[in-house]
């Protein structure tokens, strides 16, 4: 036996009898071990292993029968012992790796179907008990990417935005009594799975423990302290699963004197500063036209988790995270912040216009509206060309953008009177390709028939139990290898409670009857 081939099976045993027998490292089934020189090189490290995630010797791992090639591969005889370890076990092979490779909780995630490659968070398992918005956009983007997503639901009514409607999308069978799902419900749950149990009775509780074993993850928004109060906080179910990531969206946040209020977007616009600046100059406050608060806050949600597992793969452990659609307005007031923060400016509603860019604002033509910046002098020229007003750009009064801004009613007067001369499709032919930017006010319909919509395949359908075909928006970022997709509709309220119990859980018939019989589920 050559000394390099010595090494590397001293080397390969110790990995496979420190994860069988031990809680202190598994290697990741990514990583990929070659013999050259006397040399091992590892293409990725280890990572903590809980005391739910062992395996012993019963799982049929035959090293000695493994180890016959010092130019193995690591991932190569992981596949070989999933495979061994497949004989004794129910759970599918690709799901044992997954959860191996990937999970905190010994559980696979992200199976999707689709064909092609999975997405980067397949294997990842999230435990979702949010609802309406902020909470569910994040998980729905989770779930976009690849993450197995397992929504908790109470199950008298689910999710509160199911029954937000009208409008409701019809169901298939035009016969059937059962409710209709709401547009509001299926814009934000897709490729999650749906179980219902009651959290309030112990066996419910006892639920949501056993699945917190299993998932890297967990996503809340309820009010701080009460799921402490039900033994579900971050502190009980780190115990149980020191890996996990358990994110809390709220909204004021877990500290200060508004941390007991509850959050509710257009509430938190009002009272982080959006609705004051939104709004035309002489009019009152006015909200954004969605939930916009709700959304930044999913998205910093979802951020913060990618980065929090991230930093798992470094320390072996979770955290806890706090998100509030407090903070995240406050971030997202950006440079109207900074102007009060740094020269104590207070802003004010100006409606379509920019504080510090002339013009760069919703002007009207004779039929419509349309959106023209001209962000510098240069383009500020071609737009007075376009105009044919050639002598703006040589007067005192418009020659430069700090001119322009003094001058700002001025300007916009005369701009105002040159475009209600034609309708907006001859403005928008007049300026295409001219360098400067516009656009038209596009409605919704407008919206979802524009030719680069349809190009980026942001309408995607998929097949509803329900409601049949039905239209979704398509993933926003577009991967070259892992792709986002979506993979299963928004589910029905508890379709997936039984395949959960059983293939994620383990549960038999017999517990799953007791399990509804005493109306835990």
């Amino acid at each position: 036996m050559t000394s390099s081939s010595a090494f590397l099976r001293t080397l390969v045993t110790a990995s496979f009898k420190t994860r069988l027998h031990s809680s202190i490292i598994v290697v990741n089934h990514r990583a990929a071990i070659t013999a050259t020189a006397n040399k091992a090189f590892f293409s990725s490290f280890s990572r903590p292993l809980q005391d739910h995630q062992r395996r012993d010797t019963k799982d049929g791992v035959n090293t000695s029968s493994i180890l016959q090639d010092s130019n193995t591969t690591l991932e190569a005889l992981l596949s070989k012992t999933h495979q061994e370890r497949h004989d004794h076990s129910s759970t599918p092979v690709s799901a044992t790796k997954t959860a191996d490779a990937f999970t905190g909780g010994g559980g696979g995630g992200g199976r999707g179907g689709g064909g092609g490659a999975p997405g980067p968070l397949d294997g990842i398992r999230v435990l979702d008990l949010t609802r309406v918005l902020a909470g569910p956009y994040c998980t729905q983007l989770l779930g976009d990417l690849g993450a197995e997503v397992i929504k908790i639901e109470n199950p008298k009514g689910g999710d509160d935005t199911r029954a937000w409607g009208p409008p409701f999308a019809k169901n298939v069978d035009p016969s059937s009594s059962s409710t209709q799902e709401s547009a509001y419900f299926l814009g934000v749950n897709r490729n999650k799975k749906s179980i219902t149990i009651n959290i309030r009775t112990p066996q419910g509780r006892d639920l949501i423990h056993d699945l917190a074993k299993k998932c890297d993850v967990l996503v809340e928004n309820y009010v701080p302290g009460k799921l402490d109060e039900m033994g579900l906080g971050y502190e009980q179910l780190r115990a149980l699963n020191p890996r996990l990531i358990y994110t809390s969206i709220t909204g004021y946040g877990q500290t200060g004197p508004y941390r007991m209020k509850p959050g509710y977007d257009v509430m938190i616009e009002a009272e982080a500063g959006l609705m004051y600046i939104t709004g035309e100059e002489n009019g009152t406050p006015v909200k954004v036209g969605v939930a916009v608060t709700d959304l930044t806050t999913g998205l910093y949600a979802h951020g913060a988790i990618m980065a929090a597992l991230l930093a798992r793969h470094k320390t072996g452990r979770g955290q806890h995270i706090d998100c509030s659609l407090l903070d995240a307005q406050i971030v997202t007031l950006a440079n109207i912040a900074s102007s009060y923060l740094i020269a104590g400016q207070e802003a004010k509603r100006m409606g379509t216009s920019h504080p510090s860019i002339v013009p760069y604002q919703v002007l009207p033509s004779r039929d419509s509206h349309i959106m023209i910046g001209a962000g510098n002098d240069g383009q500020f020229r071609i737009l007075c060309s376009v105009l044919q007003l050639p002598e703006l750009p040589e007067s005192p009064a418009f020659r430069t953008n700090k001119d322009r801004v003094r001058n700002r009613k001025a300007l916009i007067a005369i701009l105002t009177e040159r475009l209600q001369t034609q309708d907006n499709a001859y403005w928008l032919s007049q300026l295409e390709g001219k360098g400067i930017p516009f656009a038209p006010i596009n409605n919704i319909a407008q919206t979802f028939e524009h030719p680069q919509v349809i190009a980026r395949d942001m309408i995607q359908e998929i097949e509803h139990p329900k409601a049949g075909k039905i239209k979704l928006t398509g993933p926003a970022v577009k991967y070259s290898e892992t792709k986002p997709s979506i993979r299963i509709p928004p589910p029905l309220l508890g379709q997936h409670t039984e395949e959960v119990l059983r293939d994620v859980l383990g549960y038999d018939d017999e517990r799953i009857r007791d399990l509804k019989d005493n109306h835990v589920v």
